[in-house]
């Protein structure tokens, strides 16, 4: 694990020293977010492109780490040093602000480390692992991680290059897996899935909550508004926690028995119309695309803002001091006098890098940022600024896109169909929204409209947020992936830049006199609430969730042990079969995941319940697809009829509880 930390440590330094590229007011702490985010990011896409060259090998991840820390280098140049020494600097001075107990240096602790806690027991909680198997402390997580398993260990112990779909064989991988390949670099360096895993998602968990303060405090310019962002993000939710009071009628704790076992959530509920996942627990946790996409896209959001803007620029981090700011805008002075390219250029250069990364990221993520630039291109019309950003993403993402969809298998008619009102059943779509999301649109409302003097939000503000709209609007109209449920990977982008404008709104209100402060409070609350409970049940419950038993796992081992890399094994399609540890070619996984992904699973499915059950064709469908190994454990006794006759014709080569492993003889 020592190996995997360090690598992704010095990915972030790399990424951390590269914004001194372009960003002239940053604090550290936002550098650090933003080389985080771009660090991980750009060692996933070019470990892979080495590794399709040479496999993923300590020769590849050695090379593809030199290509990541060249930004490095940057520091031979002496104005940079000295700016990056600088900010080191600022840390003992923000530590003798705090110690001075500063209002706003306690707050920015207070709300970090609260951040840092807290996301450490959820990610923590994502992959638990102990003698009675692999388990999971989140529902939402339970069908989504032996998915992300497979695909890591496919990379790790499957040398599956060029990438085949590794829960259905055959089929080219056209699923953003980035952050996937990510967490195989850092198993290869010696970390277990578990600990892989837990790096990445902790680093880019608190890297997104930085990057959203910084957006918020350089678009709004209210340092509380700022602080209330990142919590209005990150703890969406709509009404659910009226539940909280209709559980305490009927548990015999009352309310306290219910906030000692909380239910699994209160903003998402199979089969009901409660649909608005919360971001963490049904987000960021479960679609690991969308936990590296995010910041990428909030990096560009921010650049986008900042060289758009013609007002001079903020610093409000408290631990940079007056003196030192003027020091610092010194030197990049000097150091603009040297340099071909103007700051809102370089700007946009990085944004288009940010955005370029996102089409083996997540692709939704992608589609979303690049419409939003064409929108805003047209409102803004800046020309140069756009064009060098459309520029450099093309450049980046062109051969991402070509790469994916060639020879693809999907079918992209399954992802498009009219349909209103999103997920919402057959209520009401006025009425589930508001149950969805609470006050939430009432405030964003508000805080458009609202007068007082001068409008709450500033015109360009609200210019800028315009475009976002979009990503409340068409999915409502538009189906945009065959489970209607996935459009809230374009709508959570409308909640997060809504965001700022709600917390806006209450700053204002709680600058107004104790009478408002109360009602900006309820109001908070009531926006928070039922995403914070689905927070806190995470991190609170003991319970957890199996996804592989200890005989599971064993199982897996053996497999690894017996067969080769590439062979190609059939198994019950369940989602979390034991094969999905080994990087073995699965013959088709659970159905679920491949109708999602866009692919036909019928004709597959059928046949493979006709090899169990000894069909007259199961010979013959077995020679079709080249099936090498044959899995019968407690997941085919259930789902299929098991001909034990027919399936003793093969060798049994291993054995451990009741998984068996035969050899099909091909």
């Amino acid at each position: 694990m020592i190996a995997s930390l360090l690598l992704a440590l010095l990915v972030t330094l790399s990424g951390t020293i590269a914004t001194y590229l372009y960003d002239e007011n940053a604090s550290l702490g936002a550098r650090l977010c933003a080389g985080a985010a771009l660090g991980l990011s750009a060692l996933g896409l070019i470990s892979f492109v080495v590794a399709s060259l040479i496999g993923l090998s300590g020769m590849a991840v050695f090379f593809s780490t030199l290509i990541c820390c060249s930004p490095l280098a940057i520091l031979t140049d002496s104005n940079t040093l000295k700016r990056f020494q600088q900010d080191l600097a600022g840390i003992s001075t923000g530590t003798r602000q705090l110690l001075r107990f500063d209002s706003w240096a306690v707050i920015y602790f207070l709300f970090y480390m609260a951040a840092a806690v807290i996301l450490w027991k959820v990610f923590s909680r994502a992959v638990i692992e102990d003698n009675t198997g692999l388990s999971t402390g989140l529902l939402n997580n339970f069908g989504d991680l032996p998915f992300h398993l497979s695909v890591i260990t496919s990379f790790v112990f499957g040398n599956n290059f060029p990438p085949e779909d590794p829960t259905y064989a055959g089929v080219r991988f056209t699923y953003p897996f980035l952050s996937d390949f990510v967490s195989a670099v850092f198993v290869r360096c010696g970390a277990d899935l578990r600990e892989s895993m837990f790096i990445e998602n902790y680093l880019l968990g608190l890297a997104f909550v930085g990057l959203i303060h910084r957006w918020a405090i350089v678009m709004l310019r209210d340092r509380l508004a700022a602080i209330i962002t990142p919590l209005i993000v990150l703890l969406n939710g709509g009404m659910g926690w009226t539940l909280l009071f209709e559980k305490a009628g009927s548990n015999e704790g009352g309310l306290f028995g219910v906030l000692m076992d909380l239910p699994p959530s209160f903003t998402v509920i199979p089969e009901t119309t409660w649909r608005w996942g919360n971001a963490i627990s049904a987000l960021l946790v479960p679609q690991r695309g969308f936990l590296m996409g995010l910041p990428l896209a909030v990096i560009a959001f921010t650049q986008w803002w900042i060289a758009t803007d013609k007002r001079p620029p903020q610093t409000p981090a408290p631990e940079k001091s007056k003196k030192t700011r003027a020091k610092q805008k010194d030197v990049w002075h000097e150091q603009l006098q040297h340099t071909r390219f103007p700051l809102n250029t370089r700007r946009m250069i990085a944004a288009g890098v940010a955005a370029g990364l996102l089409p083996l990221v997540h692709a939704h993520s992608f589609v979303v940022v690049m419409a939003m630039a064409g929108c805003l291109a047209l409102l803004q019309i800046r020309w140069r600024e756009w064009i060098t950003f459309f520029v450099v993403a093309s450049v980046i993402a062109i051969p991402q896109l070509l790469w994916s969809t060639m020879h693809s298998a999907v079918n992209a008619g399954s992802f498009f169909a009219f349909e209103v009102g999103w997920d919402h059943g057959q209520e009401n779509p006025v009425y589930f929204w508001f149950k969805n999301t609470g006050v939430f649109i009432p405030l964003l409302l508000t805080a458009v409209l609202m007068k007082n003097g001068s409008y709450v939000v500033p015109r360009r503000v609200l210019i800028f947020y315009l475009p976002f709209t979009l990503c409340f609007i068409v999915p409502n109209f538009l189906k945009m992936a065959p489970w209607i449920w996935d459009n809230i990977k374009v709508l959570y982008y409308w909640w997060l830049a809504s965001a700022p404008l709600v917390a806006l709104l209450l700053a204002k209100l709680w600058q107004q006199g104790m009478t408002r402060r109360v009602i900006a409070v309820v109001l908070f609350v009531c926006v928070t609430l039922a995403g914070a409970l689905d927070v806190a049940g995470i991190a609170m419950r003991s319970i957890k969730y199996q996804v592989f038993d200890a005989d599971g796992l064993r199982f897996a081992e053996l497999v690894k042990a017996q067969t080769t890399p590439r062979s190609l094994i059939v198994h019950a399609p369940v989602h979390n079969t034991p094969v999905f540890l080994t990087g073995r070619r699965s013959l088709m996984g659970y159905p679920g995941h491949i109708w999602t992904h866009g692919l036909e699973f019928v004709q597959r499915e059928g046949e493979i319940k006709r090899i169990y059950l000894g069909a007259p064709d199961a010979e013959q469908l077995i020679t079709k697809y080249g099936i090498e190994y044959l899995v019968v454990g407690p997941q085919e006794r259930i789902v299929t009829m098991v001909n034990d006759q027919f399936i003793n014709r093969f060798q049994k080569v291993g054995e451990v509880g009741e998984y068996k492993l035969y050899k099909t003889g091909r």
